[in-house]
């Protein structure tokens, strides 16, 4: 059985009392309307245990990689000047998640998140590019030591940001400043329909396209290729 988030409990116990009194109801006054209305409820439940749903994921673990942290769609990809945590020209790689996606977020590398950035927003839908700068959300940066072929230590870098869309009204961040996680890890999620981006420096080269489907914490979208910078 997959697991479903606590999170969502609130929402699955009021939808299951709405349904199941309806059905009482419709026992009792059997009117055409009546049995729609449970119908829809009962609808409405199954789409909230769907949308709530946290299954186990196998991650391909490698500092080289970069984990996708979301399901959904690849939408766009571009290069943007990012003016928060790396303040320069960075790829950008736009996923768009529907209300059928897992919308559990997972960490793209392992290391220490150093950047946390929350932003009050409008709700645009998610899938249209001013949402990306005017809706709410928040920028996750992710750092992490490394050692080059020379002996010579720098640090990996990687942010996304977690916006949400027309029907998304809250995002949750389970992790905190400073606190170090493994790739893959659960990290955070966006309820009810969202954007999730993935911000890369010239280090990490792009390794998806638009329009490919990705998963969270099993599809790689980019690849260390400056080793030796």
């Amino acid at each position: 059985m997959v697991p479903i988030r606590k999170e969502g409990s609130p929402y699955i116990i009021a939808v299951a009392f709405v349904a199941t009194l309806t059905s009482l109801i419709s026992l009792i006054y059997p009117f055409t309307a009546v049995r729609i209305g449970a119908l829809i409820c009962w609808v409405a439940f199954i789409f909230c245990v769907n949308f709530f749903r946290d299954p186990d994921r196998e991650t391909p673990v490698d500092v080289t990689n970069i984990i996708s942290p979301a399901d959904g769609t690849i939408i766009d990809i571009r290069k943007v000047t990012e003016e928060g945590y790396f303040k320069r020209e960075v790829n950008r790689i736009s996923i768009f998640m529907s209300v059928f996606n897992v919308h559990v977020n997972r960490a793209p590398i392992e290391g220490k998140i150093d950047y946390l950035h929350y932003s009050k927003g409008d709700f645009l839908a998610a899938y249209r590019e001013e949402a990306s700068s005017g809706n709410e959300q928040m920028s996750v940066g992710f750092s992490k030591p490394s050692e080059n072929g020379r002996g010579e230590h720098r640090k990996l870098t990687v942010m996304i940001k977690l916006i949400a869309g027309y029907l998304a009204r809250r995002i949750i961040v389970w992790k905190s400043l400073d606190e170090h996680v493994q790739q893959g890890e659960r990290i955070g999620m966006i309820k009810f329909g969202s954007r999730v981006e993935v911000y890369l420096t010239e280090e990490w080269e792009v390794a998806v396209k638009k329009g490919e489907k990705v998963k969270a914490g099993e599809t790689i979208v980019g690849k260390w290729v400056k080793r030796d910078a």
